[in-house]
This record gives structure tokens, sequence and C-alpha cells, in this order.
């Protein structure tokens, strides 16, 4: 596969490598992003890479929460570009959807795209000329405690948090921090057994582990899947407004527990072609010249 300047420039940007050692990874994993960085942290002992891949496609996230916090809703509407995703019609679609979710406290899209939403999306698409889609949604219920929910001033990340007890201004903290940190789990023990056996086999590969007793890598292996755990672990981390205290103590603090979290981000695993438009006219002359 041929690596292009955008991998090249993607996989710099997730690692901070030089430019021929990022070319040179991804040419050894034939293009994969992914597993270069994976072999450049076992060859290296390269620190993880920016947990964000590419995020091409635009639009907006929005989220709602009852005024009892009792639930919430949030989701994606996607658009080509960030300047429809700025749009007042497209804003007021968004809008729509939210509370026609919110009202019915809709958990799918099946539910809530009917036959009149789906005609005003049509419509919206003809008259904005970009493709716009309802990519997601999702309801969260208090079982027993609240529901908070934050949105980046962007309107690219929105999450909603539910506690068990506590008020609705931690439970806002709480879902600001994720926000900000996108913690792979609320617990430790929440990780995935494939998450850790990964993350061993990196930690094995790396230089300072060559050559030691297997007794002495356990040990070293232990101590640094702790640290990874509390890394990526919503309650074992720093509070973003006061790093002294982690959110797990914050949160024990105002009497409560973290029951789940659910993070939305604009684009998050979609990729979108990129047009090389110097390329397409230099084609469209040619073709007209033929």
């Amino acid at each position: 596969m041929a690596v292009s300047a955008a991998m090249v420039k993607e996989l710099r940007e997730r690692t901070g490598l030089g430019m021929m050692e990022c070319k040179k990874a991804l040419k050894e994993s034939d293009g994969d992003i992914d597993l270069a960085i994976e072999n450049l942290r076992k060859a290296s002992g390269l620190k993880a890479a920016k947990k964000a891949g590419r995020t091409a496609a635009d639009g907006v996230v929005a989220a709602k929460v009852a005024e009892d916090d009792s639930y919430g809703v949030v989701l994606e509407i996607n658009s080509e570009t960030d300047f429809v995703a700025r749009d007042a019609g497209f804003l007021a679609f968004v809008d729509k959807v939210l509370n026609k979710a919110f009202d019915g406290k809709t958990a799918s899209i099946e539910a809530l795209l009917d036959e009149a939403l789906e005609t005003e999306r049509q419509e919206l698409v003809q008259k904005i000329g970009e493709n716009i889609g309802i990519r997601r949604v999702q309801l969260v219920e208090a079982s027993a405690g609240i529901v908070g929910a934050y949105v980046h001033s962007n309107n690219r990340i929105a999450v909603l948090v539910e506690l068990k007890d506590g008020n609705s201004e931690v439970a806002k903290d709480v879902a600001m921090h994720v926000a900000a940190s996108n913690p792979q789990v609320v617990h430790p023990e929440d990780m995935p057994a494939e998450a850790l056996e990964k993350e061993k086999e990196v930690i094995k590969a790396q230089p300072d582990m060559e050559g030691k007793p297997a007794e002495i890598v356990e040990k070293m292996m232990g101590g640094r899947i702790k640290k990874f755990l509390k890394e990526n672990s919503l309650v074992e981390q720093p509070f973003v407004k006061n790093p002294e205290v982690t959110v797990g103590k914050l949160v024990k603090d105002a009497g409560a527990d973290v029951a789940s979290v659910v993070r939305f981000e604009v684009g998050e695993g979609i990729e979108k072609k990129e047009e090389d438009f110097a390329a397409e006219v230099a084609a469209q002359v040619a073709a007209s010249k033929a």
C-alpha cells in the first residue's frame, strides 16, 4: 500500500516522531496507522499516542437533561463541512431532532427517524447542498441517582454522566472532565481483558525489558499496568479543575459514585475521503482537451 503524505502527517501528529521514522513505520505496517503506533511503541518505548484519531466527518453533538435530572439524551448529527455545521437551518434541525428524542426518551435512530423527520432531513439536504445524517442517539436514565451533561462550547464533544446519588453540580463537573480527558473506562476493573493483554505485549517488547529475568519483567510490568489503569480509568484520574484530588474522591466526597458515562465526539471513528482538488481540476482540464 502506498504511504501518503496525509498518513505520515497524521502519524507525526499522534506520536511526535520525525517524518522519516513515521514513513518507515507506515511502510512496515502497510499503511495501518494504529499498527504502526503499536510497532513504534514496542521498538522504542514510545509512550501512548494521542487517543484521538482522524475525525474527518463534521457536524455537531447535542445533549439534553430532564429538569429533575432523571434522564438525558445525547446525539450526533453529521454534515460534510464545518461551515454547514454552523448554519442556522442545520442547527434548527438539530434542536428539533434533540427535542424529539428527549420527549420520546428515544434510544435508537430507527425509533427516532419517522417519515416526517426524514422528509425534513431530505429537504434540508436539497436546500444546503450537503449530505446530512443522524448518526447516533443514546438515552441514559438514572436508576438510583441523577444524570448530568456537559457540551463543549464548539458543540463537538458532548457527555452524559450517571451518578448514584450525588448532585447535578458534581455530575456536570465529572461530565466536563470526561469531555477533556476521554478516559477508556470508569473503574480500573472495567478495563477489557483484550486491552490489558495488548498493553502487556507492548510493555514486554520495550527495550528496557530485554534480557531481564522473568520475575523482574513481571514486577516491572505490574507497576506499568497499574500506571496504565490509573491514567485511563475515570475515577483514578486527577480532576481537571483540581488535580490535587482524583475524580473518584471528588465523587465520593459528594456521597456518590459514577454509574455510567457516555461521550460523543463529532466524527470519531469516521474517515472522510480527502479530495485532491488540484489533481481533480488537472484531470478535468486534460479530459476536456482529449
